[in-house]
């Protein structure tokens, strides 16, 4: 029989892989998350599925309906709408704390991350239209970075759970292809981080605000296409 703390790191595994899989675009928005095919791939029961399953709802990547179950978060320019104006309000909430609180061991865990983003490669030569991995994984570790510093567990685990719902957007839109050329990056990230370690906490809730709203208007500018319903 497993143990508690066995049962419990299987879960995480599984969690992981579903989670991994559904940002990665394996299952697209929409699409019905059934249980026997699901107990196949991750080789879990149903109950542990299921668990999995409600875990990744409450973060909203996962909707439970009652007609046909857990299905994969649908996207609609009005849901993009509504999910930009809660990260702007809970992200600068967020920002805004850990400026106040004025910790210095936060202030060089920013350092760090914005020099680490700021010198890793953005475009792959190879494939000048895509983000390379390394450069996505540094985004996040900065924005990460940016949360942490609140010193509230539960308002960072809501930002981190609606920057999770984000990525869908992200993954499913062509905008950030192309017209994601028109923007600089590095300047907007580079304006939060000054801002922030200055302490100007109004600067830098601009900054990340004006960051988390382009984004969303070069998704909803992008060329038509099934990604994002309107």
């Amino acid at each position: 029989m497993a143990t508690p703390a066995a049962s419990r790191t299987r879960t995480d595994d599984v969690y992981a892989s579903l989670r991994a899989d559904i940002l990665g675009g394996v299952f697209p928005p929409g699409e019905r998350l059934k249980f026997r095919p699901l107990c196949t791939r991750y080789d879990a029961s149903v109950s542990l599925v299921r668990e999995v399953l409600s875990r990744l709802s409450e973060q909203g990547l996962v909707r439970a309906n009652p007609q046909i179950g857990f299905q994969v978060t649908p996207i609609s320019e009005a849901d993009l709408l509504d999910l930009t104006d809660t990260r702007v309000d809970i992200e600068c909430l967020a920002l805004r704390h850990a400026i106040g609180r004025d910790d210095l061991a936060w202030r060089s865990k920013l350092v760090a991350a914005h020099y680490t983003l700021a010198n890793t490669p953005r475009r792959d030569p190879a494939d000048p239209g895509r983000v390379t991995p390394d450069w996505e994984a540094a985004h996040a570790e900065f924005h990460d970075v940016l949360l942490a510093g609140c010193g509230r567990e539960r308002l960072y685990a809501i930002a981190r759970g609606l920057r999770d719902s984000a990525k869908l957007y992200r993954r499913w839109s062509e905008a950030l292809d192309e017209q994601d050329l028109e923007r600089d990056p590095a300047a907007e990230h580079a304006a939060i981080t000054d801002h922030a370690l200055a302490g100007d906490a109004d600067r830098a809730v601009a900054a990340l605000a004006d960051h988390i709203r382009l984004t969303t208007d070069l998704i909803l500018n992008s060329r038509p296409g099934p990604s994002v319903e309107r």
